[in-house]
């Protein structure tokens, strides 16, 4: 049985250039793209590319419209917390409707 032998410099160089050949000749033998293709190719990727802008576009607007929306939100709910507090005079006041109320129910 034969031992293995390392292949030398030449014969790595000339295994390559035997591939590199090979896969050049394989790439001239390949049919050439037709114009009618490419045109086709060249719309489909033109319409990809406008989907892909147009959602793009739809979802910026919804992500503005939300902020929009957040940002309503918060001024609504500022504006109803400032309501401002009820004074000492109209607390009092309520206070003793209640009592009045209160007394009215009793009496009859």
């Amino acid at each position: 049985m034969a031992g293995y032998k390392d292949p030398t410099f030449e014969d790595r160089a000339a295994l390559a250039q035997k591939a590199r050949e090979k896969a050049l000749k394989k790439l001239a033998n390949k049919p050439k793209v037709d114009d009618e293709t490419v045109v086709r190719r060249k719309a489909a990727q033109e319409a990809r590319e406008a989907e892909a802008a147009e959602k793009s576009a739809a979802k910026r607007a919804a992500r503005e419209q939300a902020k929009a929306e957040k940002l309503a939100a918060d001024k609504a709910a500022a504006e109803a917390a400032a309501v401002p507090e009820p004074t000492e005079e109209e607390l009092k006041a309520a206070r003793d409707a209640k009592y009045a109320a209160r007394k009215a129910r009793k009496k009859r």
